[in-house]
């Protein structure tokens, strides 16, 4: 029994994740894009993962500069993560938009919740994709709540009741 594309793509909509900008610098080449696929792998040494697809443009420059910086967007940037999602007009994604520098020369998304500034540690193929490990050299932490996604569709969190028993 072979799983489709579409029923698995379907599947993962099911999981709320939050949403990221990475970005990444090599020499004068700036670019960045969308990615929900992240996570914290180790806290010695510190270490988080991101997957990018091998046909984007982000996936050669982090490759190239062996750096990238992973911004968590914020409540009230879902435009943000539009337009670096976007394939339309890709070489334009930074226009307009004042990016502080992170250590490593990756662009710092300004209003990111938290931004966690890396060196690639580790590259590691999957399929259509290519996993990377980055290792952790400066965290800046920003206000606000995460932009979650879920369904296809941006939200946030309510009020939880207590959770205490």
């Amino acid at each position: 029994m072979s799983v489709s594309a579409e029923a698995f793509k379907g599947a993962m909509a099911r999981w709320a994740s939050g949403v990221t900008i990475v970005t990444a610098r090599a020499g004068d080449e700036v670019h960045g894009m969308t990615a929900s696929d992240f996570c914290g792998v180790s806290l010695d040494p510190l270490l988080v993962l991101v997957c990018a697809s091998k046909s984007s443009e982000t996936h050669g420059v982090i490759a190239r500069g062996r750096c990238f910086c992973v911004n968590i967007l914020a409540q009230g940037q879902q435009a943000l993560s539009n337009r670096f999602a976007s394939k339309r007009e890709e070489h334009r994604r930074f226009e307009g938009l004042e990016c502080a520098t992170a250590k490593t020369g990756a662009p710092l998304i300004p209003g990111a919740c938290a931004s966690f500034d890396c060196a690639l540690e580790a590259a590691h193929d999957a399929g259509d994709h290519e996993i990377y490990v980055g290792r952790v050299l400066d965290i800046v932490v920003g206000e606000g709540e995460p932009l979650l996604y879920h369904r296809g569709a941006y939200g946030r969190f309510s009020e939880a009741a207590d959770p205490s028993p």
